[in-house]
């Protein structure tokens, strides 16, 4: 197969793939810790643990990038698998409305969800030519977003008289996982470069031995503690009554606390998605990271401190505007700076301490809320987003993409 069919299959299976994905992304940004908080009054570890769940897929990334490689099977064949297993974890939750079930078999799938990210990306790295790369990409982004926004507007209508019909909402968001699965089961791809090594987290070792990779992954490491914390007490900030946020008297509803977690920040991230991707090809990557990161700290912010609705939605509009780009830049990023055989690798590492955050995070967030005014977490949170900045400004001279070739592959395999 030539590289413009490889391009042109991937794009027309990630284009059909990429509804699905806006809406998982609808069920673990918003409804499925709106189901715990509303239906089930769960505590705080039971929505700590659905709040992580995608974390925990991430944290198992490198385990499944060896497995992969160990296997010799196609890289897209692989997340298929994985993405069928999901679906039958959402329809088991469907099937056996209670708590327990529902607590273990949404964060379990949604760690299906995350679990093919590294995969996923050796494919873009692989299938998509590097000076379009993120132009491609976030075109798909685009489509996900649109899902998101949309399904989030009628799923928060659907639930807001009834909170008892989300069973249904599970089984749809199961169907989102097979047509996922039959996407990425059709994607071109071809098997993981066999690396040395029996350890199924031996990748990990990248991290020890490339000093940017490594000054990178600390930066996004304080970044992302900081954000993460704040995302799933979005949710809980607007939901649980405790922090009086009413309208007209009343306690928010689903519709309206969907529209302000999931509609604005999607419509921002709709309209700026495209200018990421095509600045994601073209400029200083440390420049990009940085200025995202100022966008995420004005969201959390506005979003927490400013005690009115209007702050509430210039506060998700910030967000939405930043996570426009950190999708391009969270996804791609090592495509710039790892050997090309080993960009699965490099994910997978940069995934696994994103899930460790992700994991810690939103538990740290969920106790601390009930010692600490959300608003202190909200300045903590702003203090960590600037360390993380203030760490990339000596690395803003390598910001430009791939250092070398062969110099690097020995620098870290070796």
């Amino acid at each position: 197969m030539t590289a413009s069919e490889r391009r042109r299959l991937t794009y027309r299976y990630e284009r059909l793939r990429a509804p699905a994905s806006g809406i998982l992304e609808a069920a673990g940004m918003t409804f499925l810790l709106l189901i715990a908080v509303r239906h089930f009054q769960s505590g705080a570890l039971a929505k700590a643990l659905i709040g992580a769940g995608t974390s925990v897929g991430l944290m198992f990334g490198p385990w499944l990038v060896s497995r992969v490689q160990a296997a010799q099977v196609p890289a897209c064949r692989a997340a298929a698998l994985v993405a069928l297993v999901g679906a039958g974890l959402f329809g088991l939750a469907a099937a056996l409305p209670f708590e327990m079930v529902f607590v273990v078999g949404t964060t379990a799938a949604m760690a299906c969800a995350a679990l093919t990210i590294p995969l996923m990306t050796q494919v873009y790295h692989e299938n998509y030519p590097e000076h379009e790369r993120g132009t491609l990409f976030s075109r798909t982004v685009m489509i996900r977003i649109l899902a998101t926004a949309g399904f989030s507007y009628l799923a928060g209508r659907m639930l807001s008289p009834d909170l008892a019909r989300f069973q249904w909402l599970l089984l749809v968001f199961a169907g989102a996982f097979a047509l996922a699965s039959w996407c990425l089961y059709h994607c071109p791809s071809r098997p993981l470069t066999h690396a040395a090594g029996t350890h199924p987290f031996r990748s990990l070792r990248h991290a020890r031995d490339d000093r940017l990779f490594r000054q990178t992954l600390i930066s996004w490491m304080l970044l992302g503690f900081g954000n993460l914390m704040m995302v799933p007490l979005r949710v809980e900030y607007l939901a649980n009554p405790e922090h009086g946020w009413t309208l007209n008297g009343r306690p928010l509803t689903a519709a309206t606390i969907a529209l302000l977690t999931g509609v604005v920040p999607n419509a921002a991230r709709l309209l700026l998605n495209p200018l990421w991707g095509r600045l994601f090809d073209r400029v200083n990557f440390f420049v990009l990271r940085m200025a995202l990161n100022a966008g995420f700290l004005l969201g959390i912010l506005t979003f927490f401190l400013s005690g009115s609705l209007t702050g509430l939605v210039v506060g998700a509009v910030f967000y939405g505007i930043s996570h426009a780009g950190g999708d391009v830049a969270w996804s791609l990023w090592v495509t710039k700076f790892a050997p090309p055989d080993r960009v699965a690798d490099y994910m997978s590492v940069h995934a696994f301490f994103t899930g460790v955050r992700g994991v810690i995070a939103p538990v740290v967030a969920f106790q601390l809320v009930t010692l600490l005014p959300v608003s202190a977490l909200a300045l903590i949170s702003g203090a960590l987003i600037g360390a993380g900045t203030l760490v990339l400004i000596p690395e803003i001279r390598h910001g430009g993409g791939r250092r070398h070739a062969a110099a690097l592959t020995e620098e870290v395999l070796d």
